[in-house]
């Protein structure tokens, strides 16, 4: 336990001294602050209460006539409450939240690395984008049909996350980790595909 900043009680977890009630230097750890169990699966109803509830308590206007450490700690508390929500809140982003903390590493899918079983598929899509980018309007069509086809994988994607979540959440088992990190993988090529295709059938 760290003691607290201005009276030098023992200090918990919790953002206030119980003894002074004095705002203590938050965590950076979103699950930390929030007084959240560090799962992937998630209950955001619960997250937006906790988020609105913390909001209230932490406004830095609350804090203008205390301490200057205290001013300090609320604009900082601010900044995690904020980065915290938009993170946690977001199935994928908190999912490579904790890849990150378990020290996978998160980088952009590469357009190169083609995930196998998706390689003719992709082949068939470039080909039909470079028609349409040579000024042939008759493959409007099949990049509609694969733009289809690639939401649908996508879809598929996610409920195989949301599986792998409920099963890291019950044992904390690494290699499952390693599976959610490949399914990511695949599902930000596909989102990065169905953003091209989108894009050139705007233009």
């Amino acid at each position: 336990m760290e003691p607290c900043w201005h009276c030098g009680n023992p200090t918990d977890t919790s953002l206030f001294c119980k003894l002074c009630n004095a705002l203590q230097q938050p965590s950076p750890d979103y699950y930390r602050f929030f007084g959240i169990p560090k799962k992937l699966s998630l209950d955001t109803a619960d997250l937006q209460r906790r988020f609105y509830d913390l909001s209230r308590i932490l406004h830095p206007d609350r804090f203008l006539r205390r301490a200057p450490t205290e001013r300090q700690y609320s604009l900082e508390a601010t900044a995690i409450l904020n980065d915290g929500y938009r993170i946690l809140r977001d199935p994928v982003a908190r999912a490579e939240y904790v890849l990150r903390e378990h020290g996978f590493d998160i980088g952009e899918q590469r357009s190169k690395n083609v995930p196998p079983e998706l390689l003719e598929e992709v082949f068939d899509l470039n080909m039909a984008l470079e028609e349409l980018r040579a000024g042939d309007d008759s493959v409007r069509p099949r990049l509609e049909a694969a733009r289809k086809k690639f939401l649908g994988l996508r879809n598929e994607i996610d409920q195989e996350l949301e599986r792998l979540f409920k099963s890291y959440d019950a044992a904390h088992d690494a290699s499952v980790l390693k599976e959610v990190r490949g399914v990511l993988n695949r599902r930000t090529y596909i989102r990065n595909l169905v953003s091209e295709v989108d894009k050139e059938l705007a233009a």
